[in-house]
């Protein structure tokens, strides 16, 4: 009888010790497994941009349909859309014709003049210190098992995008970038960046050995595009690289759906302009849902295909709004004032032509060389144009035109600038002439 309770005693102790290391074992797996963590910016403001910021507001509701909380997701927009006197319906903004409201419910963490570049990198890197007052002061904590998702919605240009009063840099967004790699800030990191030009953003700057995979809505040399056209609200609800990877989200599963299906699907449907793939392209083998959330609601509402084919160029979006104004008055008066609004934008615009031909005929070697400047599209697929563009682009914005406050300036001087910098002229030269030719008083609202 002794000897039956002593092998019953040490098969208990036996169980005992072992029992503690499973559940030690299964918190510990609990506790390894990525939290998601998501940054959304609508980098624009003004009522003509409405499609920035109902995509981002589009892009919360998905991910918090997605099982990701609040409280790892943080979003960005400047928040004058949806009350702006403009708009028809005051506190609803919708995102695909005929859609439902997107606003409604959607995180704003930092609106208005909190909507900076600078506030986005620290953010990003988890600078809750720096983001003390500011806004909720919520920023990406984000360690190392975990996941980290960034979308960007607005404009763009070579090496550069827009805040709605200051600009972001492709080198200071990648030396963001390689710093959180270093601190071990994350595991896997995703970026889909919808801009004109967004491709630079990455393209020859951003490591493929990093754990980072990004998409763009353009190549490095052309414009993305906005679409769905709505006569009620006047003006364009969202961008077609948006619209075509958030309606695919809103379909899926995205525990099954992988990084590279997606990809090739919003890259078939965005016929405007060439969707892009940057970075650790392993990555995109990945779910989706690794980086949106897992959950999937069986019953979810599949909006119905619209055509896109109203889509029109980033930079052509403020004079195409105009125009329809025009063509739709209803009186010969009210035409006339949308025309003369017309022409006073164009007038601006060549304004800003010309200071661009004064500073490529003081850098050029001759006429058709300052030509060649202006209007060809070089590549700046290394980190050497990359660095010249960074402090040309800076120098510009500061001295000559602010690129986040006149976009007619941020569709053309960035595209000059780059030409310059990889035809070998450095950007002390293009600062020396920007110098002597910029010489006219600070503009804003050249659209």
């Amino acid at each position: 009888m002794l000897r039956i309770l002593t092998i019953l005693l040490l098969a208990a102790t036996a169980f005992a010790v072992i029992l503690p290391a499973s559940s030690k074992k299964n918190r510990d797996k609990a506790e390894d497994a990525p939290n998601i963590w998501v940054l959304i910016v609508a980098g624009s403001n003004g009522y003509y941009n409405y499609r920035h910021q109902s995509d981002a507001c589009h892009a919360y509701h998905i991910m918090a349909k997605h099982g990701i909380p609040d409280s790892n997701i943080v979003v960005m927009q400047y928040d004058d859309i949806a009350n702006d006197p403009e708009n028809p319906t005051p506190g609803i903004i919708i995102n695909h014709p005929n859609g439902s409201d997107v606003y409604k419910g959607a995180l704003k963490d930092y609106t208005g003049d909190t909507v900076t570049s600078t506030n986005f990198l620290k953010i990003l890197q988890g600078d809750a210190a720096a983001m003390k007052g500011i806004g909720s002061g919520k920023v990406i904590n984000s360690g190392p098992n975990d996941h980290v998702f960034v979308n960007f919605v607005d404009h763009g240009a070579p090496g550069i995008v827009a805040f709605p009063n200051d600009e972001l840099s492709a080198v200071d967004l990648n030396n963001a970038i390689k710093d959180m790699h270093k601190q071990k800030k994350f595991a896997k990191m995703v970026l889909y960046f919808e801009a004109c030009e967004s491709g630079s953003m990455f393209d020859g700057i951003l490591p493929n050995n990093i754990d980072v995979f990004a998409t763009t809505a353009a190549n490095p040399d052309e414009s993305s595009y906005a679409c769905y056209y709505d006569d009620l609200r006047q003006t364009y609800l969202g961008d077609v690289y948006s619209v075509n990877w958030m309606e695919d989200s809103d379909k899926e599963n995205l525990s099954k759906e992988t990084l590279q299906s997606q990809f090739k699907i919003v890259k078939k449907e965005t016929n405007t302009s060439h969707v892009m793939e940057y970075g650790d392209l392993t990555i995109a083998q990945m779910k989706v849902g690794d980086f949106m959330g897992h959950s999937f609601d069986e019953d979810a509402v599949q909006l119905p295909k619209v055509s896109k084919a109203d889509a029109v160029k980033s930079e052509d979006v403020y004079l195409t709004i105009l125009r329809k104004k025009a063509e739709k008055s209803q009186t010969p008066e009210e035409s006339d004032y949308w025309m003369k609004q017309v022409h006073a934008a164009t007038a601006k615009r060549g304004f800003i032509n010309g200071v661009l031909r004064k500073l490529a005929g003081t850098v050029a070697k001759s006429s058709s060389h300052a030509l060649e400047l202006i209007n060809t599209r070089q590549s700046i697929d290394d980190e050497e144009v990359h660095q010249c563009l960074h402090l040309a682009n800076k120098f510009f914005s500061k001295n000559c035109f602010s690129l986040a406050r006149n976009e007619y300036a941020l569709f053309t001087a960035p595209r000059f600038l780059a030409n310059a910098c990889a035809d070998g002229i450095s950007a002390a030269e293009l600062i020396r002439a920007m110098r002597k030719t910029c010489t006219h008083q600070t503009m804003h609202g050249i659209n």
